[in-house]
């Protein structure tokens, strides 16, 4: 019988270190498809973006056909934002295409009757809101990744979360943080 009180306690700390471990796991798992999820969402904002892009150098085109660069690192940067793969290599085709479109910008300014365009007002708005929903999705998306990245992180899962295949995620950030510290200026 008094081997019997000794068993007990090791059975209900490997069911209790079992119970905790199959939690974390679960939470793990829950906390990946989330990062995964809101970087799917960044992707589809970006490919909006990249949508849009092209309608909009076509409506500026036609009033300042003189201007090939700037079209053509509008053009540039539109592709690298497309093939970009991971958070890391995103946030550097994010800054090249906010300075592209900046300029872009720029040079329509640089015509009133464009300004006036009802196609490029559309277009103009259409992008605003593009960029709002980058911003949230980009947003979501580093929350998702500090909460995985704090519970892979913390004792005592830092022990075991590696070695279940749970690995730590990139930030959502733009390399150049003065290419996007003021957004592109869109007048109505």
């Amino acid at each position: 019988m008094e081997w019997l009180i000794p068993v007990v306690i090791v059975l209900a700390i490997v069911v209790i270190a079992g119970i905790y471990l199959w939690a974390t796991y679960n939470s793990l798992v829950q906390l990946n498809v989330r990062v995964d999820e809101a970087w799917s969402d960044i992707t589809v904002q970006l490919k909006r973006r990249a949508d849009l892009i092209p309608n909009l150098i076509e409506a500026v085109k036609g009033y300042a056909a003189h201007e090939k660069a700037v079209f053509e690192n509008v053009t540039r940067a539109r592709a690298e934002t497309l093939s970009a793969q991971g958070p890391a290599e995103a946030g550097v085709a994010e800054g090249h295409l906010q300075q592209a479109l900046k300029s872009l910008f720029a040079v329509a300014e640089a015509y009133p009757q464009l300004q006036a365009s009802q196609n490029y007002l559309q277009l103009q708005h259409a992008l605003v809101d593009t960029e709002d929903k980058i911003q949230a999705s980009r947003r979501f998306y580093n929350g998702g990744v500090r909460e995985l990245n704090t519970k892979i992180k913390v004792f005592p899962n830092n022990l075991f979360a590696r070695n279940l295949g749970f690995h730590e995620r990139e930030f959502f950030e733009v390399v150049d943080g003065a290419a996007i510290a003021e957004p592109p200026r869109v007048q109505f």
